[in-house]
């Protein structure tokens, strides 16, 4: 092989024909978490965690907080993105501070996502309620 190195100028030079086995291993291990829990379940999961933080925010409205999340569970996945009319930079703020794994997008959209994989019914809960307080 001499010095005269090429690159390929396209995406096939991202491809790899050997993968770090290290990296294969732990891929391995969370794709069995993935088929332990079934794709069917783990779905249904999801539309339940997401129905129920999409009820219990409508529930609780104070006019401050708007559900910007297409409403149809099947145009969407767990995400749902919420608008906040007030200080919504200080309410992430105050969610990320109690641990809540939420983002925050300009100009005033807080974004979370209740994972089915490892979120529960109470964790959507006690994020509402940190939400209205």
């Amino acid at each position: 092989m001499g010095h005269n190195y090429q690159p390929i100028p396209t995406v096939e030079s991202w491809q790899l024909s050997n993968p770090p086995i290290l990296q294969l291993a732990a891929l391995r291990a969370s794709l069995d978490i993935f088929d332990e829990a079934g794709m069917d379940a783990l779905r249904a999961k999801s539309e339940m965690l997401t129905g129920f933080a999409e009820y219990l925010i409508n529930e609780n409205n104070n006019g401050n907080i708007e559900i910007i999340t297409l409403a149809a569970a099947n145009e969407r996945g767990c995400q749902l993105s919420i608008r906040a009319k007030q200080s919504g930079k200080a309410l992430h703020s105050r969610l990320n501070d109690a641990g809540v794994i939420c983002d925050w997008r300009e100009p005033d959209v807080i974004r979370i996502a209740p994972v089915p994989l490892y979120n529960t019914f109470e964790d959507v809960w006690n994020f509402v309620r940190l939400l209205f307080t």
